[in-house]
């Protein structure tokens, strides 16, 4: 094992595991998230392995972890995680790009059916790390005023759909620990996240994923868990004891085989306007 996964090269197998999708392991997503969906009582959520790749950061950070963010997120859903079932898992490097003075790495971790070892859940995360320095870092890489200095953004979503209803969220010491804990961290502990170049708790990002994937699966249900899809960028960060709301807009439908893909703009804004993930999300209804 090399040092905070240096070399982190593309095709790089970093880990796997093996969980049993127990209802205990279920109940205790559907506190933290605050999901409480009917259809647990036979599959699980379809993010419920949200922060896998995360097991083996090791393996696939790079030395720099001060300042290092996520900044994008894909699923693809292919098959319901059944309760009571074993699932395995598998974590691969996949590419790595610079971008606006920053280092990519992409991780993909895909989630599969121990039995048939049929593909149920595929995530590719993508962490952006800044450079490495000379000296001590100091100050705070992100903090409350980021958001004012950015440049405007183009005007989304551009989807002229229906508006599907939004989900409010709160997020507070609890839900954070719940979600990433139970070890001190940038996204659990005030401290560890000063440490990393943060005023404050910086929630985690797979989080505003999980609320986007439960606006989509209370909309479209098994339609979501089967054939869901999911892409977003994490443009601002989430802080602790902050209130979003997670929303869609339909922006077309276009047949798929028996079934119709209904396609959406979806995005996640605080209550005070900042948004802190914009993107797309698709799933399936009977033609």
């Amino acid at each position: 094992m090399n040092l905070k996964g240096e070399p982190a090269r593309v095709g790089r197998h970093c880990g796997a595991n093996a969980y049993s999708v127990t209802p205990e392991v279920v109940a205790f997503y559907a506190d933290a998230l605050d999901d409480r969906s009917e259809l647990y009582g036979k599959v699980a959520p379809p993010l419920l392995y949200h922060s896998e790749c995360y097991r083996f950061v090791l393996e696939w950070y790079l030395k720099n972890l001060f300042g290092n963010l996520h900044a994008r997120q894909d699923w693809e859903l292919f098959a319901p995680i059944e309760i009571g079932s074993r699932v395995r898992t598998r974590s691969t490097i996949v590419e790595r790009y610079h971008k606006r003075g920053r280092d990519y790495v992409v991780n993909e971790t895909d989630v599969m059916a121990e039995e048939d070892a049929r593909l149920l859940v595929r995530g590719c995360t993508h962490q952006s790390f800044l450079p490495p320095r000379d000296g001590a870092p100091g100050g705070f890489v992100v903090d409350a005023s980021t958001p004012g200095r950015k440049a405007l953004r183009e005007p989304f979503p551009t989807a002229t759909g229906r508006e599907l209803a939004g989900l409010p969220k709160s997020v507070d010491a609890r839900r954070c620990w719940m979600f990433s804990g139970p070890g001190k961290n940038y996204h659990t502990d005030r401290e560890a996240a000063q440490q990393l170049g943060f005023p404050n708790i910086v929630v985690q990002g797979m989080m505003t994923t999980c609320f986007v994937s439960q606006l989509m699966q209370d909309e479209f249900g098994m339609g979501w868990i089967e054939g869901g899809r999911m892409s977003v960028k994490l443009v601002n960060v989430l802080w602790v004891d902050e209130r979003v709301t997670a929303r869609a807009r339909v922006r077309e439908e276009l047949p798929e085989g028996d079934r119709v893909r209904v396609g959406c703009d979806v995005w996640v804004d605080k209550d005070d306007g900042t948004r802190v993930l914009a993107g797309t999300a698709s799933a399936l209804r009977a033609a």
